[in-house]
């Protein structure tokens, strides 16, 4: 069994961006030459989180509904009092999505449903620069 550990850095636009991640996992995987095990992918920061989707248009609107709701952007946190950021929503949001996903994968590929596909959710009040760390669990091929 083998560990590797690597990342990739997306550009988000702030504002609960959704965006799909799941292409650049599966190059990291297809090119690390593992072909069985798991990958943990990990968003650093703590306005950002990871999970699954279906990454379709509708979703994609009401995910960001759905945290409005529970998590309004538009009311005064004690943590924007403390720092004067305006982002108190998007560290509470962040927290309840999670920083990390843990996903499956054989013969070199993820082990995701047919609508299912990885996504950062960027929840900070601006645009940002998110480097996401993948460690791969596995065997590679020739390996027993």
């Amino acid at each position: 069994m083998e560990i590797l550990t690597d990342s990739f850095v997306v550009n988000s636009k702030g504002n609960t961006d959704i965006m799909d991640i799941t292409g650049n996992i599966q190059a990291k995987i297809k090119s690390s030459g593992f072909i069985e095990g798991s990958v943990l992918v990990f968003v650093g920061g703590s306005t950002a989180g990871i999970t699954t989707i279906e990454y379709e248009p509708g979703l994609r609107k009401d995910y960001p509904a759905f945290f409005e709701k529970i998590i309004p952007s538009n009311i005064n946190y004690h943590h924007d009092q403390t720092w004067h950021d305006g982002n108190g929503h998007s560290h509470i949001r962040a927290s309840l999505q999670g920083a990390s996903l843990t996903v499956p994968f054989s013969n070199g590929d993820l082990l995701l449903g047919t609508w299912q596909q990885i996504i950062l959710v960027d929840f900070d009040n601006r645009p940002r620069k998110r480097n996401i760390i993948i460690q791969i669990t596995g065997k590679k091929k020739n390996e027993d």
